[in-house]
């Protein structure tokens, strides 16, 4: 079982900057794919970015490159670093992990976060 706890979310003013991270609990956190995902109010849960076991990575087009994800094995955590930000990446942001490679919908991720809120005002 794998146990995800985000932070880093807050009020930021469109252009700014935000690292959201992500620390697990378990010994077998190195093989995980983690993956980030965005929820706004009304509207489905969407894929962010993901990062597998070796570090090989993806990314939505809304946010390619203006965020970067990125994992410290030894740390147990994986980080979002999102840069030049918009009021439309206003939302919950959640960190989910799954046992498999990268895939994009959060339906085929086994274990999330409680979520952190991220508010981009204009």
């Amino acid at each position: 079982q794998v146990q995800l706890v985000e932070s880093g979310g807050g009020l930021v003013q469109a252009g700014g900057s935000l690292r959201l991270s992500c620390a697990a609990s378990g010994r077998t956190f190195s093989s995980y794919t983690m993956g980030w995902f965005r929820q706004a109010p009304g509207k489905e849960r969407e894929f962010v970015a993901a990062i597998n076991w070796s570090g090989g990575n993806t990314y939505a087009d809304s946010v390619k490159g203006r965020v970067t994800i990125s994992r410290d094995n030894a740390k147990n955590t994986v980080y979002l670093q999102m840069n030049s930000l918009k009021p439309e990446d206003t939302a919950v942001y959640y960190c989910a992990a799954r046992g498999g490679g990268i895939v994009y919908s959060w339906r085929d991720y086994n274990h999330w976060g409680q979520g952190t809120q991220v508010t981009v005002s204009s």
